[in-house]
């Protein structure tokens, strides 16, 4: 999405706008940006967890990486191309580190911790989450295009369609209470399978 030029998500918008004050990379920025907000997990009583910390660590180097591979210039079809590519791909990594319940994110932990210490929605405190990162970013000079709108739009639903296929239900134990690995031979007695709750939006590049 970045190589894209057509805009990017919220927190991204805000990453790229100090990149551009800064001496430091997309992923750095991406990384110190994800400690600080897991700072204001304090006063909320949120606690992280390895996925926490994996997510901080791995977008931040993944982002580094992309933008090595990917060339600075490529022609409209292309950058098209590369939104497009850019939101599914968001969509199905919020899936597979959601599904694999080791830990919401920075971003996601601090909406659910302000969502429960103020009352408030989940989708009111993102809205204004999002809101406030994407003004901040703008005026630091981060892209805001057509992508911004569309990433919006279509990556909630992406993540919704993959989360399904990717979620990790644990051991369920048997309804008859004879054991935890259940069975699916003569006389296994019907699995409990956890109802999955809907992914959170996404939180990063």
């Amino acid at each position: 999405m970045v190589r894209s030029s057509l805009g990017l998500s919220p927190w991204s918008v805000l990453n790229e706008g100090l990149v551009r004050h800064t001496s430091l990379s997309f992923g750095t920025v991406s990384a110190v940006v994800g400690v600080l907000v897991l700072l204001g997990w304090i006063p909320l009583r949120q606690r992280p967890r390895f996925g926490t910390v994996a997510n901080v660590l791995v977008v931040a180097y993944c982002s580094d990486l992309g933008l090595w591979l990917l060339p600075a210039q490529f022609g409209l079809p292309a950058r098209a191309g590369l939104l497009v590519g850019g939101i599914l791909l968001n969509g199905l990594s919020v899936a597979v580190y959601v599904g694999a319940r080791c830990g919401p994110g920075p971003r996601d932990g601090l909406m659910t911790g302000a969502s429960a210490a103020t009352g408030r929605s989940l989708r009111f405190i993102r809205t204004l989450l999002e809101l406030v990162v994407l003004a901040v970013g703008w005026l630091l000079g981060g892209s805001v295009g057509i992508g911004t709108v569309l990433y919006a739009l279509a990556v909630g639903p992406a993540a919704q369609f993959f989360l399904p296929r990717f979620a990790y239900h644990g051991t369920a134990g048997r309804e008859d209470g004879t054991g935890a690995g259940g069975g699916t031979g003569p006389g296994a007695g019907p699995r409990r399978t956890p109802v999955l709750s809907p992914a959170p939006p996404a939180p990063g590049p």
